[in-house]
């Protein structure tokens, strides 16, 4: 007698090539100056996410944080002026998050009105409450009877 039938359960390459994850990445994760985007780690505890965005060299007025719906959206439109004095000419620049968007489909069950965010040490960090009913309960010991 089977009591579990068996399932593959890591996906294919072929259906990841072909699943809408790539296209929404793309669609609200993008830099509009050919740069690079600023990192991102997210972290998770008992009571809340964290999005931690590296973006050295910003400033607090320099970023849009917007939530609709379930998607939280990070944005930057800083204006960089390449200010070169008369005895100096630019070799290379590699350096510039100029303009970027980035999105995160955040769990239904999170509080939206109590999200935070700061800057500090070129580090953009969003707290993100989880709801009551979303955080682990401790184990509860059923008595026999």
């Amino acid at each position: 007698m089977t009591l579990v039938r068996y399932q593959n359960q890591l996906p294919s390459l072929f259906d990841r090539l072909f699943s809408n994850d790539f296209e929404g990445w793309n669609r609200n994760n993008f830099s509009d100056t050919n740069t690079t985007l600023p990192s991102v780690n997210i972290k998770e505890d008992a009571d809340a996410y964290f999005v931690e965005m590296a973006a050295p060299g910003f400033e607090k007025s320099d970023f849009n944080i917007e939530l609709n719906n379930d998607l939280l959206t990070i944005s930057s439109e800083k204006k960089i002026t390449n200010e070169v004095k008369d005895d100096e000419r630019i070799s290379k620049q590699e350096f510039s998050y100029q303009s970027f968007k980035r999105s995160f489909t955040l769990p239904e069950l999170v509080e939206d009105e109590k999200i935070s965010a700061k800057y500090e040490n070129g580090i953009l960090s969003i707290a993100i409450p989880k709801k009551e009913e979303a955080k682990p309960k401790p184990v509860k010991q059923i008595k026999i009877k």
